[in-house]
């Protein structure tokens, strides 16, 4: 299994646009998402997020927030786990709150989950964005399996 890790933000004229923009900034606004839970294969390979057709049905992991409040700060995260024999993924978004403290609080929560299943983690990334708004703003992190 193949995997990209992407993160985007953007403002806009309403949320719906803020998110499509923030899609579009990480990579991903032309495709279809299908939300998927957060399971990995064993041996998961995290590549560069290669072209994509448009309008192709792409399933993910994704984490977003908007918020169209002037100077909140909004966070979005994914925190991937790969172990021999399986890889875990959660999604994590907060608004005004210290993203040292999102990526942390990520991170707990994907060891936990490859704990739980008895698996070692063999590598752990976490990608996470955030942006303060300055009229209607949104952020974005996702997984998107390939």
């Amino acid at each position: 299994m193949k995997i990209a890790i992407v993160s985007g933000k953007a403002e806009g004229p309403t949320k719906l646009n803020s998110f499509d923009n923030a899609l579009l900034d990480a990579g991903i606004g032309n495709v279809n998402l299908i939300k998927v839970s957060s399971m990995l294969e064993e041996n998961t390979e995290i590549i560069k997020l290669p072209k994509l057709s448009p309008g192709s049905m792409v399933n993910c992991v994704l984490s977003c927030v908007s918020s169209d409040e002037k100077g909140d700060l909004i966070s979005a995260a994914v925190a991937v786990a790969i172990g021999n024999n399986l890889g875990c993924v959660v999604e994590n978004s907060k608004v005004n709150k210290n993203p040292e403290e999102v990526i942390k609080e990520s991170i707990n929560m994907v060891k936990y989950m490859m704990k739980i299943r008895g698996e070692t983690i063999h590598k752990l990334i976490v990608e996470e964005i955030n942006h303060v708004v300055g009229n209607i703003g949104t952020v974005v992190a996702s997984v998107i399996y390939l």
